[in-house]
């Protein structure tokens, strides 16, 4: 039997002024595509952030693969099958190749396999002219790019991008662009908060709308 990658049921999330989330239910099947629209403010950025593990629930299920997960003890494996790329990513003050390595050297994945990997990904990104450049001299493409290859790398169950193609000039929004479409061949579940009509418009890219604290499907 399979199961949906993700499933949530009735989550809620609310802050003293309001009630932000009340009662989301969606699933998402493995490989597919999917995003998250809405208006500013609706709370797409908190549902990502919930789902990855970096904010926690009022209330709600949440199932991964089919089990279930405790939304207030979060479980570090689950940790290692989810990467959410924020939407500013923030990058460790060294070169390229060291921080899209970080993610495997944590999980401890040898040195040899590791340069590999992070070659592959840097390729795939298109950021090897960047060489040992440090952040602080990266555009805000070159940033998210380097994210997104950091991402790629660990192999997610799931992977969520927030805004990534936000403040993004038109080349750099264009190479984006061009990298989450690749995406979609990779045998990965994405899903995307955006509101961004060229990702909104790819093809076999599902849409779900967040609107008065519930999701749908469009």
């Amino acid at each position: 039997m399979s199961y949906p990658v993700l499933e949530l049921k009735s989550l809620i999330k609310s802050f003293p002024q309001r009630e932000l989330l009340r009662g989301v239910d969606f699933a998402l099947e493995a490989g597919g595509s999917y995003v998250l629209t809405g208006d500013n403010g609706c709370g797409k950025t908190t549902l990502l952030r919930i789902v990855a593990g970096l904010e926690a629930a009022d209330g709600g299920m949440l199932r991964f693969k089919g089990a279930a997960i405790d939304l207030g003890h979060y479980p570090e494996a689950l940790r290692r099958e989810l990467v959410y790329v924020h939407q500013q990513p923030y990058l460790f003050n060294t070169g390229i190749a060291h921080n899209i390595a970080y993610g495997l050297k944590m999980r401890g994945v040898p040195k040899r396999r590791r340069e590999l990997l992070v070659e592959e990904a840097i390729a795939w990104a298109g950021v090897g002219h960047l060489g040992s450049v440090l952040p602080h001299k990266l555009s805000g493409g070159e940033k998210q790019r380097v994210a997104l290859a950091r991402a790629k790398v660990l192999n997610p169950g799931l992977l969520l991008l927030d805004e990534p193609t936000a403040n993004l000039d038109n080349d750099a929004r264009r190479q984006t662009l061009a990298l989450i479409e690749a995406l979609r061949h990779e045998d990965v579940t994405v899903m995307i908060a955006s509101h961004d009509r060229e990702i909104i418009a790819m093809p076999h890219v599902e849409r779900l709308h967040l609107e008065a604290g519930r999701v749908r499907a469009l």
